[in-house]
């Protein structure tokens, strides 16, 4: 009988040491809950915020609510082979993407995997997608101009290098045109970019990436695409993936320009996983701490100071609004956070007045910090001369008399307008814009019929490029025009001018 004791004892003990102690609620859970991409769990007591989960069937998810007696998970996949009482396991990571070079070119999705079907990324390093925005004392006050070729921006709602421009509008007025063209003017100026897509149209990404392209803008920017199939839990964390990316390049010494296209459907997706997490809503039925969201996020993009390596992260949010109401939620909050806005007009969109940035309601909190002085010689009173003009045309409406210098305020300004005019996708050298805008500020235009003047800009621009590069290239050299240079340009374009008139007369 002893003996018969002894061996089940030894049996027990084997049995005891074979056991993975390991295996705890410290690190496994019990699904309690699975459904509209959220999950909710008993156990893995010892997880932490932001880290990943594994489901049995190798789903990933994000640890998002820790509460008291449960985890709050939301799936980064499909739920449809997860059930209840599965185990779910830590995986003692916290989210993190692919960062460097590798990534230039290719569309990723917020985990960082290729969706484009180039393959692999053969990445060296990874960053943690959150992560805490640079202190105070790391940064320096924006002073570089960020080119964007979008004449009117860069005359009159300069972007800095390191700066949070709002691009916000009603739906189809231009908002994405205009931070694409913001890419595309990068090209040769060393800034590497990244577009994020939230909740986007998978043909829209499509020709977005095409039109990268074609232009060879593909070259220097990464996509983070999540789009409106994806779980609301990627699209939350697609914009802090791109982020990220964005960072590596900023804290090596670089410029970069990160696009988020857009906030609004970001803040959706959020208040989506929020409700299903049973966070308590507030106003418009989002989660208070919505505010939160957006300003850990944009508070990483800045410019470092030399210290920190001089590297700069610029952000250019869009926000979609209803029937131009910027008053909405998700507006006002992130109107406080950036450093200006450009806003677009509907009714001057429809009009044909494109791109339709509003003059009166945009402003960049930059302002002439982040000009060239060439640019700021040319486009220093336009902002003036562009309210005059609307509140003259609005007085001349209710008026059938009206004096001379209130006729050419109106016809400066219809001209004006017309050369602040361009189509989408176009890419125009800092020189050439600032030539444009000479043309306006030395009275070139008020010679011209309206119809005229677009296709005496295009005229102006070729001839310089093909027969007086030198001047060009000498405004090119710091961006200055001092007597001796506006005398040469003047004197260029008298000439330009007389050929022109024998031109259109034919």
């Amino acid at each position: 009988m002893a003996q018969k004791d002894e061996q089940i004892v030894q049996r027990l003990k084997e049995r005891i040491q074979q056991i993975d102690w390991e295996f705890n609620d410290l690190d496994t859970g019990t699904v309690l809950t699975v459904g509209d991409g959220i999950a909710l769990a008993r156990g893995l007591r010892g997880v932490q915020a932001n880290e990943l989960v594994r489901f049995e069937d190798g789903t990933l998810g994000l640890a998002l609510n820790l509460e008291e007696n449960q985890v709050g998970i939301i799936l980064l996949g499909n739920d449809r082979n997860i059930r209840e009482n599965d185990t779910v396991y830590r995986t003692e990571e916290i989210a993190s993407v692919p960062v460097g070079d590798a990534l230039l070119g290719r569309v990723v999705d917020p985990l960082g995997n290729p969706v484009d079907g180039k393959g692999e990324i053969n990445f060296t390093e990874e960053r943690e997608v959150e992560r805490q925005a640079p202190g105070v004392m790391t940064r320096k006050s924006v002073h570089q101009p960020l080119h964007t070729g979008v004449k009117i921006v860069d005359a009159m709602i300069p972007i800095g290098k390191g700066q949070r421009e709002l691009i916000i509008g009603d739906r189809q007025t231009g908002k994405t045109s205009i931070a694409l063209n913001a890419i595309l003017n990068q090209k040769g100026q060393n800034v590497k970019c990244v577009y994020v897509a939230i909740g986007q149209k998978a043909s829209t990404v499509v020709e977005i990436v095409e039109t990268l392209r074609r232009y060879g803008a593909d070259e220097y920017t990464v996509v983070v695409n999540s789009p409106a199939d994806h779980p609301s839990a990627l699209q939350y964390l697609s914009p802090y993936s791109g982020t990220a990316m964005g960072e590596y390049w900023m804290d090596n010494g670089e410029d970069v320009l990160v696009v988020y296209d857009d906030l609004s459907k970001h803040a959706v997706a959020y208040r989506t996983i929020s409700l299903l997490l049973k966070r308590p809503s507030g106003r418009e039925a989002y989660p208070g701490d919505v505010f939160y969201l957006h300003s850990r996020l944009l508070e990483r993009s800045g410019k470092l100071n030399e210290q920190y390596g001089g590297g700069s992260m610029t952000a250019l949010p869009i926000i979609e609004t209803q029937i131009g109401d910027i008053s909405a939620y998700i507006p006002t909050n992130v109107i406080s956070i950036t450093d200006g806005q450009l806003f677009l007009n509907t009714e001057e969109f429809h009009a044909g007045r494109r791109p339709a940035v509003d003059s009166g309601l945009s402003v960049s909190r930059v302002g002439s910090d982040a000009q060239t002085p060439a640019m700021k010689n040319v486009a220093s009173s336009l902002r003036l001369e562009l309210a005059q003009f609307q509140e003259m045309q609005a007085f001349a409406q209710f008026s059938s008399d009206i004096d001379q210098e209130t006729k050419s305020i109106i016809d400066h300004g219809k001209r004006l307008t017309e050369l602040l005019k361009q189509p989408a996708h176009l890419i125009i050298p800092h020189e050439l814009v600032i030539l444009s805008l000479f043309l306006s500020k030395h009275g070139w235009i008020d010679k011209l019929e309206v119809s005229e003047v677009r296709k005496f800009e295009a005229y102006v621009h070729t001839e310089f490029t093909e027969n007086y590069s030198d001047i060009l290239a000498e405004l090119a050299e710091e961006f200055v025009i001092d007597e001796s240079l506006e005398a040469t340009i003047n004197e260029v374009l008298e000439k330009l001018h007389k050929d022109f008139a024998v031109i259109q007369n034919g």
